[in-house]
C-alpha cells in the first residue's frame, strides 16, 4: 500500500498529454493516469480510437479531437504548452494486413511524430519527459526469419544513434518508427529534449479490435467458425504482451529514462500462432473440426520476441501476465462486449 501511495504522489496534479489516447493501448494508459491523479488531456482524431474506450475516465479528462498530421504549428504549440509529460501513441497503424497494404498511409507517421517532437521541445520549459510508442517492427527482418530460433531481439540490434552502419526494419511502418527514434535523438541533441522510445510487441487485451491477431482469433472462435481460417501455416512465432503490462512499462519509462535510450517491452517468450488458437479453444471449451491455413496471406516475420533485460535493469519492469491469463481476461471482455457483433464483413481479420 505504501508503494502504491508513493507512486500515486508522483502523478497527482501532473499535467499529461496522451496522443492517440482513445485507442486500444492509449485508453488503458489514460485510465491508469487518471487513477493515479494526473490531469490528462487526450489528443486523438478518433480514426481508430473511440469514445467508448474512454468511458471509464471521460468525465475526468480533457478530450481534444485533432489530427496531428494537419494541425498548424501555432495550434499544436498551444496544446502542448506547459504540459509536464507527453505519451505519444498517435499513429496511422493496424494489423499486418493493414500496414502491408497501406505503405503510403503509414509513412505519414513521420510528419505526425515531427510535429509532436517539435511542440514538446518548445512547450515553455515545463516538459519533464516524452515517451514515444515505438515498435518491434524497427528490427531487421533477417533476424526473425527462422522458426524455432531462440534469439530475442535486443535494443542494440536497431540502434538509432549509430547512423554510419547498415540498418534494416520491417516494411514502411517499421522504418517510419525507426526514423522517428532518430528524430528523437536529433531533438535531444539540438534542443535538449528529454525522451524515451518504448518498443511494443504484439500487444493484446480488452478494447483491441478484430484487425489484430488475438482479437481476430477470439472472434472467430466465439462465432464458432468452422472451418477456422488462419493466415500462414500457424507456425509463425510471436511475443504476445498483455496491455496492462505494456501500460506499466510505459509509465515506468516516463519516470526513469530521459536520454532517448530505447526500451523493449515484451515477455521474451515465443508462442506459435496455432498454439495460441488452441489455448483459446480450450478456454472456450470448443474446437473446430477443421483449421484452414492460408499460406498466401501476409504473416510478417516468422519468429519474433524481445529481450527485456534492459527493461528489467533500467525500469525494474517485468511482465505480470502469462499468455493464458491475458487470453482469459481478453475473452471475458470480448464475450460481454458489443464488439462481438461488429465485424459485418470480417473487418479484414488481419493476422500477425
Amino acid at each position: 500500500m505504501m508503494q502504491t501511495d508513493k507512486k500515486r504522489q508522483k502523478w497527482i496534479g501532473k499535467r499529461v498529454i496522451v496522443t492517440g489516447g482513445a485507442s486500444f493501448i492509449g485508453s488503458h494508459l489514460v485510465d491508469k493516469l487518471v487513477e493515479l491523479g494526473a490531469e490528462v488531456t487526450v489528443v486523438d482524431n478518433l480514426s481508430s480510437g473511440s469514445f467508448e474506450n474512454l468511458e471509464k475516465s471521460q468525465e475526468k479528462i480533457n478530450l481534444m479531437k485533432k489530427d496531428l498530421e494537419y494541425i498548424s504549428k501555432d495550434e499544436i504549440k498551444q496544446i502542448f504548452q506547459d504540459q509536464n509529460i507527453i505519451f505519444h501513441l498517435a499513429a496511422v497503424h493496424g494489423g499486418r494486413g493493414y500496414i502491408q497494404t497501406h505503405p503510403a498511409d503509414v509513412c505519414s507517421n513521420l510528419s505526425i511524430d515531427h510535429h509532436v517532437f517539435e511542440a514538446a521541445a518548445n512547450n515553455g520549459g515545463s516538459m519533464e519527459n516524452l515517451v514515444f510508442a515505438s515498435t518491434a517492427c524497427v528490427y531487421p527482418p533477417s533476424m526473425q526469419d527462422k522458426i524455432g530460433s531462440d534469439y530475442r531481439l535486443q535494443e542494440k540490434d536497431s540502434n538509432p544513434i549509430v547512423m554510419d552502419g547498415y540498418m534494416s526494419a520491417d516494411i514502411e511502418y517499421g522504418w517510419g518508427k525507426l526514423m522517428s527514434e532518430m528524430q528523437i535523438n536529433a531533438f535531444i541533441s539540438q534542443y535538449g529534449l528529454k525522451a524515451c522510445p518504448v518498443r511494443f510487441v504484439t500487444a493484446y487485451g480488452p478494447r483491441e479490435n478484430e484487425t489484430h491477431a488475438i482479437i481476430a482469433l477470439i472472434y472467430k472462435a466465439v462465432q464458432l467458425m468452422d472451418p477456422y481460417a488462419m493466415w500462414g501455416d500457424g507456425q509463425q512465432e510471436r511475443d504476445f504482451t498483455y496491455v496492462e503490462d505494456i501500460v506499466d512499462g510505459t509509465l515506468l519509462a516516463s519516470e526513469k529514462v530521459f536520454d532517448g535510450t530505447p526500451i523493449n517491452l515484451g515477455t521474451g517468450q515465443k508462442h506459435r500462432l496455432i498454439d495460441v488458437a488452441e489455448t483459446i479453444f480450450n478456454i472456450l471449451k470448443w474446437r473446430p473440426a477443421k483449421i484452414k491455413f492460408e499460406p498466401s496471406m501476409p504473416t510478417g516475420p516468422l519468429s519474433r520476441a524481445l529481450d527485456n533485460t534492459r527493461a528489467k535493469k533500467l525500469l525494474g519492469w517485468e511482465p505480470r501476465f502469462s499468455l493464458e491469463e491475458g487470453l482469459r481476461k481478453t475473452i471475458e471482455w470480448y464475450q460481454t462486449s458489443k464488439n462481438i457483433h461488429r465485424p459485418e464483413k470480417d473487418l479484414l481479420l488481419e493476422r500477425l
